[in-house]
């Protein structure tokens, strides 16, 4: 249990803006042989997509502070990535589960409005389909 508890935390972590990886845990897990693969990948996969879904509330809240002195973007900076949101959409979610960029765009889809149920959809088919291939290959290392 304390395992599940572990991967978990540090996947949904690792969701976060914050630099830490999950992937080394679930590989680390799976090389030790005590846990069945799938439950793995699941517990991994939904800690990394509640850890996105902070992320997209986060981005949503944001807006509200557009105007003041310290927040990061100006008005036509957000036009900017409205536009290109509206281009590429929801679609880019796709890429959550790059590193250094996938983070990000959960945030910038809170930022756009996206839906929550399209968010997590596709979320959770990126971020699940990169533990699957992770656990893939470590099991056929192993």
């Amino acid at each position: 249990m304390i395992a599940f508890v572990a991967l978990f935390t540090a996947a949904f972590l690792a969701a976060t803006l914050l630099p830490l990886q999950s992937e080394a845990v679930l590989a680390g897990l799976l090389a030790a042989g005590d846990h069945a693969p799938l439950a793995l990948i699941l517990v991994a996969t939904a800690g990394n997509v509640l850890g996105s879904v902070v992320n997209w509330i986060v981005g949503r809240s944001l807006l509200r502070f557009r105007h003041r002195r310290w927040f990061p973007a100006s008005d036509r900076q957000l036009d900017r990535a409205q536009g290109w949101y509206s281009r590429y959409g929801r679609w880019t979610l796709l890429g959550s589960w790059l590193p250094v960029v996938g983070d990000p765009l959960t945030l910038v889809a809170g930022v756009m409005r996206e839906p929550l149920i399209p968010f997590v959809l596709l979320v959770t088919l990126a971020k699940g389909m990169r533990y699957v291939v992770l656990a893939a290959l470590v099991l056929a290392w192993v």
